[in-house]
């Protein structure tokens, strides 16, 4: 149902800090459904670390994920600013701009930007 899909949340990422971040595709098995979602965490020391969390529970859900990238977030709460950048050496670069548009679903009154710097 959609609306399993609806309750799966869009991002999911620290409230401070640089972390590393993936971009993940669910997709329901056979179903033409599909959503783009963001998980980042400075718990992570690697980006496969982020996916070995998110793909059991989607599994759980009824999804099948896929890894379209990653690469670092810096999330400045106090200043309202997301900068998205850099890549994952195992999964690519995710596609930060596809990543962009994801964060500001949610933070809606942050400036947003990405850039293919490593730092």
């Amino acid at each position: 149902s959609g609306a399993g899909m609806a309750a799966v949340r869009d991002v999911e990422i620290d409230p401070e800090g640089t972390f590393k971040y993936i971009l993940v595709r669910l997709q329901r098995p056979g179903g033409e459904e599909q959503r783009d979602i963001v998980r980042g965490t400075k718990a992570a020391e690697f980006h496969n670390h982020i996916f070995e969390k998110v793909n059991p529970e989607m599994e759980k859900l009824g999804y099948e994920c896929k890894c379209l990238g990653g690469g670092k977030i810096d999330h400045n709460s106090k200043d309202k600013k997301i900068r998205v950048f850099g890549l994952s050496t195992g999964y690519g670069k995710a596609d930060h701009s596809v990543t962009v548009e994801i964060l500001k679903k949610v933070y809606t009154d942050y400036e947003i930007t990405w850039s293919d710097d490593k730092k």
